[in-house]
């Protein structure tokens, strides 16, 4: 094994996008189809990449996800630098799920919820 990108089920890839690169930060790297709207694209910042696939494309590929909704029922944990900064620039723009804090392995770390309800925390 290499590495692990995930690929997340979204309502719409190209709102997704948006939000990943005016939010957080993120480069469009790919997407399917090039322009319109996208069945499936990737985004990627400081070595961490994402991709995502429209709900019913992504069934249509997998059937045994057909009965599958996007209910998130995981977090993705995201090593970062100045974490403090980050949370400022955020905290008006990001539901914040988990308050900027201290846990108890040492890390300051919070978490967010993206527009599809995917929880993203940022630790240092």
């Amino acid at each position: 094994m290499k590495n692990l990108t995930i690929n997340l089920m979204v309502k719409s890839v190209n709102e997704t996008v948006d939000f990943y690169r005016n939010v957080l930060g993120f480069e469009l790297i790919m997407s399917n189809p090039e322009k319109g709207e996208f069945d499936w694209a990737m985004v990627s910042k400081d070595g961490v990449s994402l991709m995502f696939q429209e709900e019913k494309n992504i069934k249509s590929e997998y059937p045994c996800m057909k009965n599958n909704n996007i209910t998130p029922s995981f977090t993705m944990f995201i090593k970062t630098e100045n974490v403090d900064k980050l949370y400022t620039t955020l905290k008006e723009k990001v539901k914040i799920v988990a308050e900027y804090h201290k846990t108890f392995y040492g890390d300051y770390e919070f978490a967010i919820e993206d527009i599809n309800g995917y929880i993203l925390t940022f630790a240092e």
